[in-house]
């Protein structure tokens, strides 16, 4: 089996050469039987001219039979060629032997008979092939042979082959090297590409960029600085989850850590249970904190999510139940509202996220026996997931800066590291829904609108 060569200047210069070669050949083949051909055509128009001038001869010597030798056998005409050896003729009169070439047998070349028939004829003479071309005269009393050995042709052929094909067979070296040259030099940037790449630092990230590109390497230099591009921007999200994680848990532990040693220094019990509960508590807030940033660590580094046909609705409804026993626990009212199939396009598991983090941060920063209303509502092509609470609420200032990282209001009671928005403005991005944050109208605090457009059903 041969294998191609895995170099692509050799690849490139085997496949064009082979493609020269066979189309050197065919031509060759062509040109062989297109000669062949003519040259035939040629050599047969100059026999049966011959033997046209060989029978007006005859009809115009009618003291033929004196020129009979006794012997019965005809004159012979002179050789006055160097090839004239691979050329014959013969002149029968009333089925007698008239003249004839000094090399052609006595014999008639072809069998005349009574069914003579005037034609071209190939036969065999002394071991010999020869062309024969047989004419009969105007009485019908005259026959005229005129033969050419078949291997002259052949020389004649293969002569013109030679004149034709041999400036050909010389170039193509030639033409080789010229194919090698300029296959090497058409591979020339991809070389260029490959000495760029490899004196790049494995840090550097910033577009490659090489002079006289090719329009053919366009799309792939474009690929390969978009993956660049990707893959700075996933060492930027672990980088800054990195810093993000640092910066934050360092707070939740120093916090369990002084309650452990609050713990192991009491000796009252009931002042013992109150630091332990306390490291629980601590130990919870890292947990939800290290999800949080694991969560949004995820969703800046993922692309597109694999979108599949979601009922909002059903959706909230589970994760309203799920986040209700913490709501019971502050003496809250959490109500769920929401009327029939509420279907739209999105990931389901990060939909859940999205709307985890807004009812719980509705239940977290509501003060105990608020109330707390979500509703999934759906009107023509828009449909609409709102949640209000009757909470204190937020200014227009602190409005406009959710979402930053590590954001969070002054003066709130509840821990928490402001990741929650982010990751809720994120997923909203993906999903491509439209956030909309004011004032509660009839609850009087915080009011979200999550708003996806049905561009179709508009």
């Amino acid at each position: 089996m041969i294998r191609a060569p895995r170099s692509l200047q050799n690849r490139l210069l085997l496949l064009v050469l082979s493609g020269v070669a066979l189309v050197w050949l065919v031509t060759s083949v062509l040109t062989w039987f297109d000669v062949r051909h003519e040259l035939d055509e040629l050599l047969d128009g100059h026999l049966a001219q011959a033997a046209a001038l060989l029978v007006v001869q005859q009809a115009q010597a009618p003291q033929a039979q004196e020129m009979e030798e006794d012997d019965g056998q005809g004159l012979d005409a002179p050789t006055l060629h160097r090839y004239a050896p691979k050329v014959a003729f013969q002149v029968f009169h009333e089925d007698r032997l008239a003249l004839r070439s000094a090399n052609a047998p006595v014999a008639p070349m072809v069998e005349a008979g009574k069914n003579f028939t005037s034609g071209f004829r190939t036969v065999q003479i002394k071991g010999m092939t020869w062309r024969i071309f047989a004419a009969q005269g105007a009485k019908r009393d005259v026959q005229v042979y005129v033969g050419e050995q078949v291997s002259s042709r052949n020389s004649i052929l293969w002569a013109v082959l030679r004149s034709i094909l041999w400036p050909v067979a010389v170039a193509l070296p030639l033409l080789g090297l010229a194919v090698g040259w300029a296959v090497r030099l058409g591979v020339q940037p991809i070389r260029k590409l490959g000495r760029v790449l490899a004196e790049r630092q494995p840090q550097a990230l910033s577009p490659v960029a090489i002079d006289h590109l090719p329009d053919e390497m366009a799309p792939m230099i474009a690929a390969l600085n978009s993956l660049f591009e990707r893959i700075g921007l996933l060492l930027e999200s672990e980088r800054r989850f990195t810093a993000d994680a640092a910066h934050e848990l360092r707070t939740p532990i120093a916090a369990i850590r002084m309650q452990a040693q609050v713990a192991m220094g009491e000796a009252d019990d009931a002042l013992r249970n109150h630091a332990l509960q306390g490291t629980l508590e601590g130990c919870d807030r890292a947990t939800r904190l290290v999800e949080q940033l694991l969560s949004l660590s995820r969703l800046e580094a993922a692309e597109s999510p694999v979108m599949a046909t979601v009922d909002l609705r059903a959706l909230a409804q589970r994760v309203v139940a799920e986040i209700a026993p913490k709501a019971i626990g502050k003496n809250q009212s959490l109500e769920f509202d929401a009327s029939g199939l509420c279907i739209m396009p999105g990931n389901e598991t990060l939909l859940a996220v999205l709307v985890r983090n807004l009812v719980d941060n509705a239940v977290r920063y509501s003060p105990p026996a608020a109330r707390i209303r979500v509703a999934v509502q759906q009107h023509g092509g828009q449909l609409a997931l709102s949640i209000e609470d009757s909470g204190p609420g937020l200014s227009e200032a602190d409005r406009l800066r959710l979402g930053e990282r590590f954001f969070r209001v002054t003066g709130s009671l509840e821990s928490g590291s402001g990741l929650g928005w982010s990751i809720v403005r994120r997923i909203a991005a993906v999903h491509r829904l439209s956030i909309e944050v004011g004032r509660s109208t009839p609850l009087g605090g915080l009011a979200v609108r999550v708003v996806y457009e049905d561009s179709a059903r508009r």
